[in-house]
C-alpha cells in the first residue's frame, strides 16, 4: 500500500472527503467501526508526541504552519507519514471544538490494554475501575488525576463513556497519552477480581471505613461506581474493602471525579514527594 504523501494539501471545500471523516468521528459508532479519534490543541499534540504517538492525519489553519509549534508538529507528522491538512477558518470552524476551538488537530488510532496478569503484578500496581461512567468530563479528569500519580492504568467496566470521544480527550488534557486503558463487560471484571493478587477497593454509602484508614500496601484496584446509583451490588461483592469519604456538611456525596482523586493520592500520598 502506497505511503500517504505528506506535502500538506490545501482544503477549503466543506464537502472534502476528509473534512467529512473527521467531523463524522464527533459520532462514538464512527470511533468504534474506524478504531479512529480527534485530539485538538497544540499542547495535546505535545504529549502525544513526547508518549510515542504518531497521527495518522494532521491539521492546521491556513497560514499558521511556517512557524513556531505548529511548525514543528506539522514535521513531526510528515516524519510519520501522516496526512498533512492544510484548512480555511470555515472548513477549521466545522471540525474544530465548538468552544475555544484550536488552529491545530489531528487523527490518531485508538489503544486499548490487556489486564494485567496476576503473574506480572508490581507490588506497586495501582488500577482505577470505573463502572458504567456517564459523563466523558468526569473521566477525561480521572484519567489526568491517574497519570498524575502515575497509576498504573484504567479499567472501563460495563456502558461506560467512550475515553476517545472529544470530550473526554479534551478534560484529560492530553494524559489520555499516557493511560493504560481496558474495557470489559462486569461479569469479566467479577472474573478477574478472583485471580487479583491484592486489594479492590470499593467506595460505597453503606461502608463503615475511612478510605484514609487503609495502608494502600498491596497492589490495589480502586473501584468506583457511576454518578448516582454507585457501584453495583455484582461489583460491589467483588471488593475486599469497602470506604468511605467522611464529610461534615450537608451532602452525601462528592462528584465523582473529586472522589477518585482523593482515592488516588490517598493511596499514592507514601510515593509522592515534591
Amino acid at each position: 500500500m502506497r505511503k500517504p504523501d505528506p506535502t500538506p494539501k490545501a482544503i477549503t471545500s466543506l464537502q472534502n472527503e476528509r473534512v467529512k471523516l473527521i467531523r463524522s468521528l464527533e459520532m462514538r459508532k464512527v470511533r468504534r467501526e474506524t478504531g479512529l479519534f480527534v485530539a485538538e490543541g497544540a499542547s495535546v499534540l505535545i504529549m502525544a508526541r513526547d508518549a510515542g504517538w504518531t497521527p495518522k492525519m494532521l491539521v492546521f489553519l491556513a497560514g499558521t504552519g511556517s512557524s513556531g509549534i505548529t511548525r514543528d508538529l506539522v514535521a513531526w507528522g510528515m516524519k510519520a507519514d501522516a496526512e498533512i491538512l492544510e484548512v480555511s477558518e470555515a472548513v477549521l470552524a466545522k471540525i474544530a471544538a465548538k468552544e475555544n476551538p484550536q488552529s491545530v488537530l489531528a487523527v490518531f488510532e485508538q489503544r486499548w490494554a490487556t489486564l494485567p496478569e496476576a503473574r506480572d503484578t508490581r507490588a506497586d500496581s495501582l488500577w482505577v475501575a470505573l463502572e458504567a461512567v456517564r459523563d466523558p468530563g468526569n473521566l477525561g479528569t480521572i484519567i489526568r488525576t491517574a497519570d498524575a500519580v502515575a497509576a498504573s492504568g484504567l479499567m472501563l467496566i460495563g456502558n461506560t463513556v467512550d475515553p476517545y470521544s472529544r470530550e473526554a480527550v479534551r478534560a484529560s488534557m492530553g494524559s489520555i497519552f499516557n493511560a493504560q486503558i481496558a474495557r470489559l463487560a462486569p461479569e469479566d471484571f467479577t472474573a478477574f477480581a478472583k485471580r487479583w493478587p491484592g486489594a479492590i477497593v470499593g467506595t460505597h454509602l453503606d461502608a463503615r471505613h475511612d478510605f484514609r484508614k487503609l495502608g494502600y500496601e498491596r497492589p490495589t484496584i480502586l473501584l468506583m461506581g457511576s454518578e448516582g446509583p454507585g457501584l453495583t451490588d455484582q461489583l460491589a461483592g467483588t471488593c475486599t474493602d469497602l470506604v468511605k469519604i467522611p464529610m461534615a456538611g450537608k451532602l452525601d456525596s462528592l462528584n465523582l471525579a473529586v472522589a477518585t482523586a482523593l482515592l488516588l493520592y490517598e493511596a499514592r500520598k507514601s510515593r509522592l514527594t515534591l
